[in-house]
C-alpha cells in the first residue's frame, strides 16, 4: 500500500506553477514506474516564457491489462496557480498542522492525483488497464497540454472505456458532489472605432462610447435561456471595458469591452458569438471570439451510479449530480470517451493557505480504488 499523504507531500514540494515542466514530473514517474506502468513524457510549445505557446511538460502513463480487458483513465493537471502573498508558511513546502496539509495544490489537484497513485497500487493488474493523462497546463491556456496528450493517445490507437477527472468537485464535504458535464465558455472581444476630436468641436469627431454602451445595453438585457434538466440557465457577464482616455477634454479614438459566456447544450460557443457579433454590427462595432470549450454531459448511468455507489460506501452519502462550475481538461476529454469528475473539498483551492484535510486524502483513495475496480469489471457493452 502506498500512502497519499507522503506522496502529495512529495507533489506539492516539487513547484509547478503553470506552465508545469520539470521535477513534478519526475515524482509522478518515480511513483508509477514500479507499479508496472509504461510512461512517456514529452513537451509541447516553443515560445518564450511568460506567453501562450511557453513549453508545457505532458506524461501519459498505462498498465495494459488482459486482451481485451476495460481500460478507465485517470486524469488530472500538476501546475498549480501562483500561490500570491500572505502565506502563513511556505506554500511550496508541504506542512501538516492538526490534519491539515497545507500547501499549494493540496486541493488542486496534487492531493487528488496522490490518492489516484495510491489507488490504484491497490488495484490487480489482471484487472484490466488503467493509464494516466497528466497534464501541465491545465491552469494556463490549455493549448499544448490535454489536447496535445489526446493527440498522443490517437497516434497510438489508445482508447479509454471510461475518464476519471479528479478535480475538487466536493463543497461542504468530501463526496457530496460529482460532475457528469460543464458548460461551455466563450470570451467575446468587442472593439468600436470612432474619430478623435475635441470635446467642444463634436461636429468634427465621431464619439464611439455611446455605440459600446448601446452595445453592453442590449447584451446585459439578455436571456438566454431558462435552464434544462441537468444545466442552470446560461450567463452572459460583461468582464472589462476600456478606453484608455487620459485626457478630459478628448473624445476618444475607440472603446473596448470583453463579455464572458457561460452556456449550457442549448448553445454552441458559435451560435453565441453569431449572436453577439450581430448586436455589435448592429451598433456599429466589431467583435471577436474565443471559444474556450463547448458544453457537455455523460448522461447519468452505469458510470455515474458506479461513482455514486463508490462515494456512499466510504462517506455514508449519496453525491449530487452536478454540471455547475467553471471549466476543466473533462471538455476535451469527453470528445474521448464518458467522462466523470469526481475530487476533494474545493473550498480552499487558488486561495492562499490552500490546505486538504488528511482524513480526505485517505477516504479519496478508498473511493478511486473502488471506482476503478468496479469499472474494470463492467461489461464491454457498458
Amino acid at each position: 500500500m502506498l500512502d497519499p499523504l507522503d506522496l502529495a507531500k512529495r507533489l506539492m514540494a516539487a513547484s509547478s506553477v503553470t506552465p508545469a515542466t520539470g521535477a513534478v514530473f519526475g515524482e509522478i514517474e518515480a511513483m508509477l514506474a514500479p507499479l508496472g506502468f509504461a510512461i512517456h513524457r514529452f513537451t509541447r510549445g516553443d515560445g518564450p516564457e511568460g506567453s501562450d505557446e511557453a513549453p508545457v511538460e505532458n506524461l501519459f502513463a498505462i498498465r495494459t491489462g488482459p486482451p481485451g480487458a476495460r481500460h478507465i483513465a485517470f486524469a488530472g493537471h500538476l501546475d498549480v496557480v501562483p500561490p500570491g502573498e500572505g502565506w502563513a508558511t511556505d506554500p511550496f513546502i508541504p506542512e501538516v498542522r492538526g490534519d491539515l496539509l497545507h500547501g499549494r495544490g493540496a486541493v488542486d489537484m496534487k492531493g487528488a492525483i496522490a490518492a489516484m497513485v495510491a489507488a490504484v497500487a491497490d488495484v490487480p493488474a489482471d484487472a484490466g488497464t488503467i493509464s494516466f493523462i497528466i497534464t501541465g497546463d491545465e491552469e494556463g491556456p490549455a493549448l499544448h497540454g490535454t489536447r496535445a496528450l489526446i493527440d498522443y493517445m490517437a497516434t497510438k490507437g489508445i482508447q479509454p472505456d471510461l475518464c476519471l477527472v479528479g478535480e475538487p468537485t466536493s463543497v461542504a464535504r468530501l463526496g457530496d458532489m460529482v460532475k457528469i458535464g460543464r458548460r461551455g465558455s466563450v470570451n467575446i472581444f468587442i472593439d468600436v472605432e470612432g474619430v478623435q476630436g475635441h470635446v467642444a468641436y463634436p461636429h468634427l469627431a465621431d464619439n464611439p462610447l455611446p455605440k459600446l454602451v448601446a452595445i453592453l445595453a442590449e447584451l446585459d438585457a439578455l436571456t438566454l435561456d431558462t435552464g434544462t434538466r441537468w444545466f442552470q440557465p446560461s450567463n452572459l457577464e460583461i468582464t472589462d471595458i476600456n478606453v484608455g482616455n487620459r485626457a478630459h477634454n478628448v473624445i476618444p479614438a475607440m472603446g473596448t469591452a470583453r463579455v464572458s459566456i457561460r452556456f449550457n447544450d442549448l448553445h454552441t460557443g458559435h451560435s453565441l458569438s453569431e449572436r453577439v457579433m450581430a448586436i455589435a454590427q448592429r451598433h456599429g462595432g466589431t467583435a471577436r471570439p474565443v471559444i474556450s470549450g463547448e458544453p457537455f454531459l455523460t448522461e447519468p448511468g452505469e458510470f455515474s451510479r458506479l461513482v455514486s455507489d463508490a462515494v456512499a460506501a466510504e462517506t455514508g452519502i449519496t453525491p449530487e449530480l452536478s454540471t455547475t462550475g467553471g471549466t476543466s481538461d473533462a471538455r476535451f476529454l469527453r470528445a474521448v470517451c464518458p467522462v466523470i469528475e469526481f475530487g476533494l473539498c474545493n473550498a480552499t483551492m487558488h486561495k492562499r493557505d490552500e490546505a486538504v484535510a488528511i482524513p480526505d486524502l485517505a477516504a479519496l483513495t478508498r473511493i478511486y480504488t473502488r471506482i476503478a475496480v468496479q469499472a474494470l469489471a463492467l461489461d464491454k457493452g457498458q
